[in-house]
């Protein structure tokens, strides 16, 4: 059909819908309607509900059980801590202890043994509160031989608070302790707690449950991901049905205004990328949000001026990374550009190489070749410096944060106002506060290159379909053949008429052959014909129904067709030819090759009639492929059969054999013949000479030679007066 003046659509060189997987920086794909887009993918989830919600549940599941972990696993430090502290406190305190009874004890044995020498007796202390303070202490039980820890605690905090009224004598220096009544308060609840002992039973419960919680946090993912992915491949299966269904039912022109690629990259690599949205960035999505809400609430439990200090950071990685995003966005976006046109070029060059060595082309081909990829070169190199800026620069961010947590939590620790483990419970939450962000904003992105993707689907579910058969549609059971055109009018474009008031009338057995310029409206007659396009004005009618009348099934099973433009698919050369007709035996398959003399060549072939052909059939010639459209057409035995050029790609001595068979073939036929090549069709009864979308001469050969009109010009344009006379 490519000599018809039909009407071109744009479209991307290589279909490619899909969103860009990459982080900050590259490119988005914009839906023209993002809410009403949107909104119509989300009605694709809706019978898949109940599934959702169940996805919903686990991954908050999951998200809690990782969030608290870190909380849970402070717990354990704290209480290693507190042991720490509870025996370093009790060793410092019994070592003061017994080392200050020992000095008071020497002190007295002193005062007796000067005091019966006659000698001068050491100066005591006169003041009342000091010595009671001294009666006290020494009336205290001795630390290493009391084992509870309530009592530990008590005289450990009975000689805290009478150390402040000894004398600093009584004090030794090496052995004095200076605490905050913070710290104090802090130690002697850990020793009523601990006893001084590391509880290992406790930290191993505490490692048992973290093991129990990841371990639930990691089935619960697990299942999300598997009920998540049922629901993301049943959700675009229906998808595909739904596009594979509209496919089918779109007419011809549709295809004609789209190129091929881009209908592709619709079905295939834009309802992928809505699939891998679904499956992993929904939940993605869900996890993101709660563990920023799960974050936050966990350093708001620890400590609110932390949490203040990592708010502070916060602006700074919005302006940084919006700053960043904006630069590197031109630069990704002149990268997908020159990849573009880079894999064009690399595509013409291969495909048309025999081409580009004749004329010796190779040089400019490669510096052609070259001035793309050193642009590209320099677009990609400049998009991932700028956007590869982005995470040390967020670690940097993060760092500052970290080192204002780091000595605030210490200065807290020293004062017994927070736990080791609870600081470092907060440092681990500050440290991956930023990722849930990060991913919330690449999600965005994804989330808004899937809604465009998907709007490229919904743009051919929308597309308008062919008019629907009648409710009483005609099934004609015999048909002979008879086509008669009654004043048809048609045009591609409403201001561009193509064809005006044709009358044609093709009784049946007969053979009509059109010719004609490029663009005339050869092939546009046969589409009219089998209805790929519906005519303006005017009826076509076969054996005196008009076609509109006619399910289109019934229609098209009337038609047998053999293109210049040779169509196979992979697979054996016995299942291309069985394609024309349904049940079709093996015999029935030779004998149609054997009347297209195709049987020959096939049976050369190693593997014969189930050699198979591959997807571009290229391990057999163009002519070999001709003649098995043609069987293929045989076999169909159809009533009213279309040559759009068949024998163009044959050579002269197959074009002849072909010649006869199709004669046969043609017996009782109504035959349309398309041809360029005026030498294959001077026996037809009829030649219809057409121009512009018009029917300018008609008659056979010899008639219309005679007029000397349109005809006559192109026919002597290819034969030559001394050709003729031979």
């Amino acid at each position: 059909m490519s000599e018809e003046r039909r009407p071109q659509g744009p479209g991307p060189r290589h279909g490619g819908g899909g969103g860009f997987g990459g982080g900050f920086g590259a490119p988005v794909q914009k839906a023209k309607n993002f809410k009403g887009s949107l909104k119509r993918l989300i009605r694709y989830l809706k019978p898949h509900k109940i599934n959702l919600i169940i996805v919903v549940i686990f991954a908050v599941a999951s998200t809690i059980f990782t969030i608290v972990a870190p909380k849970v696993a402070a717990k354990a430090m704290n209480k290693l801590q507190d042991g720490y502290m509870a025996k370093m406190m009790i060793q410092q305190m019994t070592a003061v202890q017994n080392q200050v009874v020992q000095q008071i004890n020497e002190q007295m044995k002193l005062m007796q043994n000067q005091s019966l020498a006659g000698g001068k007796t050491p100066q005591i202390p006169t003041d009342a509160e000091t010595l009671n303070a001294l009666q006290e202490f020494m009336k205290l039980p001795m630390l290493s031989t009391v084992t509870d820890p309530n009592q530990k605690a008590d005289i450990i905090q009975k000689m805290l608070a009478l150390s402040q009224k000894m004398p600093a004598s009584s004090q030794t220096g090496k052995g004095t302790i200076t605490l905050t009544q913070d710290q104090i308060n802090g130690v002697i609840r850990a020793i009523r707690e601990t006893n001084g002992k590391y509880d290992f039973d406790y930290i191993g419960m505490i490692v048992l449950i973290l093991l129990g919680m990841y371990f639930i946090s990691a089935v619960f993912s697990l299942i999300m991901g598997l009920v998540m992915s049922g629901v993301s491949q049943r959700t675009v299966r229906d998808m595909r049905r739904q596009v594979d269904l509209k496919l089918s039912k779109l007419p011809l022109k549709y295809f004609d205004k789209h190129p091929h690629g881009d209908i592709l990259s619709r079905v295939t690599n834009d309802i992928d990328t809505i699939a891998t949205t679904l499956q992993q960035s929904l939940t993605q999505v869900i996890t993101s949000i709660f563990t920023i809400i799960g974050y936050i609430i966990m350093m708001l439990t620890i400590s609110p001026v932390l949490t203040l200090i990592v708010f502070v950071t916060l602006p700074l990685y919005i302006i940084s990374t919006t700053a960043i995003a904006k630069k590197s966005q031109k630069y990704f976006a002149a990268q997908q550009k020159e990849l573009g046109q880079l894999s064009g070029h690399v595509e013409e060059m291969y495909t048309g190489h025999k081409i580009v060595k004749v004329f010796g082309r190779e040089k400019d081909s490669i510096e052609t070749f070259e001035r793309i990829n050193e642009r590209l070169n320099t677009a990609g190199w400049k998009a991932q410096f700028i956007s590869g800026i982005m995470f040390p620069l967020m670690n940097f961010i993060s760092n500052l944060g970290y080192v204002g947590i780091s000595i605030v939590g210490g200065i807290w620790i020293t004062r017994n106002l927070l736990g080791l483990g609870d600081i470092l419970a907060f440092i681990q939450y500050s440290r991956s506060f930023t990722m849930p962000i990060t991913q919330t904003a690449n999600i965005a992105n994804v989330i808004q290159s899937t809604v465009a993707c998907a709007e490229r689907v919904f743009e051919i579910l929308d597309e308008e379909e062919e008019i629907p058969d009648k409710a009483n549609a005609q099934v004609m059971d015999m048909p002979k053949g008879r086509v008669s055109f009654e004043h048809v009018a048609f045009s591609y474009e409403k201001d561009e008429p193509l064809i005006e008031d044709m009358n044609l009338e093709v009784k049946p057995g007969h053979t009509v052959a059109i010719v004609g310029p490029t663009g005339a409206g050869k092939t546009t007659l046969v589409n009219l014909l089998m209805r790929f396009y519906e005519i303006d004005e005017g009826a076509i009618r076969i054996d005196g129904v008009d076609i509109r009348d006619i399910r289109r099934s019934e229609l098209r099973q009337m038609f047998g067709m053999v293109l210049q433009d040779t169509w196979l698919f992979n697979g054996t050369i016995k299942d291309n030819i069985a394609y024309g007709k349904q049940g079709a035996t093996m015999e029935d398959i030779v004998q149609a090759a054997e009347a297209a003399h195709a049987d020959h060549f096939i049976r050369t072939l190693p593997d014969g009639y189930d050699t198979i052909l591959n997807e571009e059939a290229t391990n057999i010639s163009q002519g070999q492929k001709q003649l098995l459209t043609i069987a293929r057409a045989i076999l169909a035995d159809p009533t009213i059969l279309i040559l759009d050029e068949a024998t163009s790609s044959v050579d002269t001595r197959t074009e002849v054999l072909i010649q006869k068979a199709m004669n046969n073939l043609m017996q009782d036929r109504t035959n349309f013949v398309i041809a360029h090549r005026l030498s294959t069709i001077r026996d037809s009864e009829l030649i219809l000479v057409m121009n512009q979308g018009k029917i300018v001469e008609m008659g056979n050969h010899q008639e219309l030679l005679a007029k000397g009109g349109f005809y006559a010009d192109l026919y002597y344009s290819q034969f030559s007066e001394q050709s003729l006379g031979a």
